[in-house]
């Protein structure tokens, strides 16, 4: 009872306008940065939810301590980070989730991402990937649909 007093007196309380850790927006699937693949051949190809959830957590874990990127992780909110790419990439990989996240641009605003950052994320993906086993042809595919989002998210 506790609990749940202490919640809703949480949700009641205002937070002033310049401490809203994320910027109101709508969410939709067409913030997830490109469209679904079609039928479900790609979706079992990543061994479907559990294989999307050990590959984002194997990638966030990388990512945070990866000497090239770690600093651009440092301050952010990991689990919905966590949270957000599973959306994302069940619903690129056809598993039909829904992604509740930011846009690509909105999401990665003043974060200062480079080229070399990105590539660097990418290589951590890919080794995520073929840790998970994910044949060479199935990472390429997702790949592709990651790729285009390069321009609104690097800055310089």
């Amino acid at each position: 009872m506790l609990a749940l007093i202490l919640a809703l007196a949480a949700a009641a309380t205002p937070v002033p306008p310049g401490e809203q850790p994320v910027d109101p927006y709508a969410a939709a699937d067409a913030n997830a940065g490109a469209t679904p693949v079609a039928g479900q051949r790609l979706w079992h190809a990543f061994h479907e939810q559990p294989g999307v959830d050990r590959i984002v957590d194997s990638l966030v874990s990388r990512a945070i301590v990866d000497p090239r990127i770690a600093e651009i992780f440092k301050g952010q909110d990991i689990v919905r980070l966590r949270r957000t790419l599973k959306e994302q990439f069940c619903y690129l990989l056809g598993g039909g989730c829904r992604y509740s996240g930011r846009e690509m641009a909105a999401s990665h605003h003043n974060l200062g991402i480079q080229t070399k950052d990105f590539n660097a994320l990418v290589d951590d993906l890919q080794q995520a990937m073929s840790r998970e086993r994910v044949s060479p042809f199935a990472q390429n595919r997702l790949l592709a649909k990651l790729a285009p989002m390069k321009r609104s998210v690097v800055e310089r």
